[in-house]
């Protein structure tokens, strides 16, 4: 027994294995939180958006990435979002291997969510598709491409606080999960109107293999993307990397 102990330990230390875990943990508390609200401000306030409903949405999807940053940021960065992840790659904030193991592990706990979330609530989840974004409202038309560019907009500001607060080196210290916290709030507050405010692939991806609910799918992949790569080269080479010479 101590035996497998040491190769479970020596496996993990060459893979990093307890930081991919780490990640899979904190999307997976996102993706069963963040949904449940949706879920919970559906059953309590009706399937129609209401202000109750909103706060209820916005709060919940902000606590969770805020506390799962201050839990698990000093094991694996808690990107949390193969959107942030992504462009902590192309910075090389973050090697490859560990990289791509990041973002299978945050796609692998966010689909165990979502499945928890539909043998726990069945019914009442799949009046919302277990929390699904819905694609494009009527507020904008329904259109794909507005869509698109709003979840690009919404990513760039989420990643751009990330690096300027959790990676630059002159940030305040201890503040970071509160702003990433309450940035996600925000973004919520006048996302899930428009797109159902997603910013995160693993995020849509869980509750889309649930529920089979596949509508404008790719626009929470390509958006929140692009838009994390974006704000990710100009701050980091605008921002962080002056701070670091």
């Amino acid at each position: 027994m101590r035996i497998f102990y040491i190769v479970i330990d020596v496996v993990l230390f060459m893979v990093n294995g307890r930081a991919w875990f780490a990640e899979a943990i904190s999307t997976f508390c996102l993706v069963f939180f963040g949904p449940l609200s949706v879920v919970m401000a559906a059953a309590q306030f009706g399937t129609g958006l209401s202000i109750e409903g909103l706060l209820l949405i916005a709060f919940a999807h902000g606590s969770a990435i805020g506390l799962m940053v201050y839990a698990f940021g000093h094991v694996s960065g808690a990107h949390i979002n193969p959107a942030v992840t992504i462009p902590m790659m192309i910075t090389r904030k973050i090697g490859i291997l560990d990289g791509i193991g990041y973002i299978v592990f945050q796609c692998i706990g966010a689909i165990i969510a979502a499945f928890s979330l539909k043998a726990i609530l069945p019914e009442i989840g799949a009046k919302v598709n277990y929390g699904t974004q819905g694609g494009p409202s009527e507020l904008i038309g329904t259109s794909a491409m507005s869509g698109f560019a709003l979840e690009l907009v919404f990513t760039f500001f989420l990643v751009t606080v990330i690096f300027m607060t959790a990676v630059h080196k002159k940030a305040p210290a201890g503040m970071y999960g509160l702003v990433i916290g309450g940035m996600i709030f925000l973004l919520h507050l006048v996302g899930v109107p428009l797109t159902g405010a997603s910013m995160n692939p693993a995020r849509t991806l869980g509750p889309a293999i649930a529920s089979g609910y596949w509508e404008f799918h790719w626009i929470y992949w390509a958006g929140p993307i692009i838009g994390g790569i974006i704000a990710g080269l100009i701050m980091n080479y605008v921002f962080v990397k002056k701070a670091e010479n």
